[in-house]
């Protein structure tokens, strides 16, 4: 750990502006028209030191925004937002069979997902597309396609805002969890992710066989794929089932795919033979989120300006002049529905502010 209570080149806050009711309506992908009363961009590790020294992080009203992708703005933000805006890809160690590839934290993850497939290091390409920053990729140890963000984590390092201390958490640090990690839980607003290391290999095990991978591959004829193809089928398929928050205000997945106790399918397959469902830990069953709301009726669901998706029933949208709130009202009827209809809890996976 490094402390930079004696750091010597510091910056005067003066050199620093702290922007004043700034917008955010392009800063969070439900395209939600909200303010924060204090932003600022953060582009390097200098800033956040600065901002330590003038006690600007001893405050209890900081949010740390990436991408703005896993957020639900319910109402105008009152206090400093950091914009992570900490960019730069290098790679920092290589083997004959794979190499290690840090990213600053406010790099686009699909953007490090194109870089590392133009080094042709494989690890990440089923997780093509996701949106969001690098630096927000370990709190929620994003996931799709058979893939973890945890399978390919190296390290990352982190500023402690409390002590001014940059730490550094490998894998077991981390805590990882479906959709899930220490800075989700007890270690929640401590850090501003700096770095993430990723270990990516040269010689990637291919992964078809979840979702419609091998069957978009079938269909273009495919019979080999290379890392590029997954990439490019994950892309074909997100594409085809998830709305584009340029066009239409949403935050991707809503909910998580809830894991319950493997003897209550049984009965759920009795009442619903059509029920999908994948195994999971030991005794436990992951049944699909967006199954479970299609399958209680809200797919295409509209109320004034917030629905859920008419194409995927995991995706809540604003369709234009809807508010957070909305949003959150309509995912607690969403999530008594399913409880009332399956016995099961659905948690959402999407932050509200």
């Amino acid at each position: 750990m490094v402390n930079f209570n004696n750091f010597a080149a510091i910056l005067s806050l003066k050199t620093m502006l702290i922007q004043k009711n700034w917008p955010l309506i392009d800063f969070n992908t439900f395209g939600f028209d909200i303010t924060s009363s204090e932003f600022i961009s953060i582009k390097g590790i200098d800033q956040i030191i600065e901002l330590y020294r003038a006690k600007q992080l001893k405050r209890t009203d900081i949010g740390i925004l990436g991408g703005g992708s896993n957020i639900t703005f319910t109402k105008n933000f009152n206090g400093l937002i950091l914009k992570n805006e900490i960019f730069g890809k290098t790679i920092i160690q290589e083997a004959s069979e794979d190499a290690i590839v840090e990213f600053g934290s406010g790099e686009s993850w699909h953007g490090a997902v194109l870089h590392a497939l133009s080094l042709n290091l494989g690890g990440i390409e089923n997780l093509s597309l996701i949106p969001g920053t690098v630096g927000a990729s370990p709190i929620q140890n994003i996931g799709a396609y058979g893939v973890e963000l945890k399978d390919v984590f190296h390290s990352l390092s982190a500023f402690h805002l409390p002590s001014g201390e940059i730490h550094h958490f490998d894998a077991k640090d981390c805590k990882f969890g479906y959709r899930d990690s220490v800075f989700k839980r007890e270690k929640r607003g401590e850090y501003f992710i700096i770095s993430v290391q990723l270990k990516l290999s040269k010689n990637a095990e291919i992964k078809t066989q979840y979702g419609d991978i091998q069957s978009t591959l079938d269909g273009w004829g495919i019979a080999n794929p290379t890392i590029h193809d997954i990439s490019k089928a994950v892309i074909h398929i997100r594409e085809s089932k998830l709305p584009n928050p340029a066009e239409i205000g949403n935050c991707g997945s809503f909910f998580k795919n809830p894991v319950v106790p493997s003897d209550i399918i049984p009965a759920l397959q009795t009442q619903h033979p059509d029920i999908k469902t994948f195994p999971a830990a030991t005794g436990l069953t992951k049944v699909p989120a967006g199954w479970l709301i299609e399958k209680a009726g809200w797919k295409g669901f509209r109320r004034g300006d917030v629905g859920v998706h008419a194409k995927q029933a995991l995706v809540l949208v604003n369709y234009g002049n809807g508010n957070g709130q909305e949003i959150i009202d309509l995912a607690h009827e969403i999530q008594a529905d399913v409880l009332s209809k399956f016995g099961i809890a659905l948690e959402m996976e999407v932050n509200a502010w």
